[in-house]
């Protein structure tokens, strides 16, 4: 049985699942899209997986899926778009992920090609689940932050700012409202590069227009 996530229901994968009749099951999940045993899969198109990896939402995914024995990401439609050639992302900036997922987080990708690509790997996952009898596990919630984390999430936001960059600004400016309010020259003293403390100015000081 796959166990799928209510907000996935009317997803292209779901109608191929049915069409398939494969044993599907509708769940609330707190963490991951689906669940095919003791394995949690987070998909992803290939639009979500890199507007996820630019405001560090990936990030806080990934850490959640570690709370299941086993975890795969899938990053679906790469047929039809180059991985390393969308938007005006840098491509190493994208083959950097790619290796923290992996070597750092420990999760395998797979790519697909589309969404029935996506439903077949799952159709294929849920037959050797089942002859290896593993047991169904919902027990992973979203991971609890403490307030150090929290605000360092926010900081993460930022284009440019990384974990270290984050703990560094904490460090010196003690909370973010003085860090927003840091001067130009205060937040080059404390060895930010020029193009990132504009593009931040330019964030935190832009009117929102939705």
């Amino acid at each position: 049985m796959i166990i799928v996530d209510k907000r996935e229901k009317n997803s292209m994968i779901v109608s191929e699942l049915i069409e398939r009749k494969q044993e599907i099951k509708l769940e609330q999940l707190e963490v991951a899209d689906y669940v095919v045993g003791n394995i949690a899969i987070e998909r992803k198109t290939l639009q979500d997986f890199v507007s996820s990896m630019l405001n560090k939402r990936l990030l806080r995914q990934l850490e959640e899926l570690k709370q299941y024995p086993k975890a795969l990401l899938i990053i679906e439609g790469v047929d039809d778009h180059p991985l390393y050639e969308f938007g005006k992302v840098n491509p190493n900036a994208i083959r950097g992920m790619m290796l923290s997922i992996v070597l750092e987080f420990n999760i395998p990708i797979i790519l697909t090609k589309n969404s029935q690509d996506t439903a077949e790997f799952l159709i294929l996952l849920d037959k050797r689940q089942k002859q290896s009898k593993k047991e169904i596990s919902l027990k992973a919630k979203k991971k609890a932050y403490n307030l150090a984390q929290q605000q360092q999430f926010i900081l993460e936001a930022f284009p440019g700012i990384g974990p270290a960059t984050a703990k560094m600004l904490l460090k010196k400016f003690k909370t973010i409202k003085a860090i927003i309010n840091a001067r130009i020259e205060q937040l080059e003293k404390a060895k930010i590069n020029k193009k990132k403390i504009e593009i931040m100015k330019k964030i935190i000081n832009s009117k929102y227009i939705p």
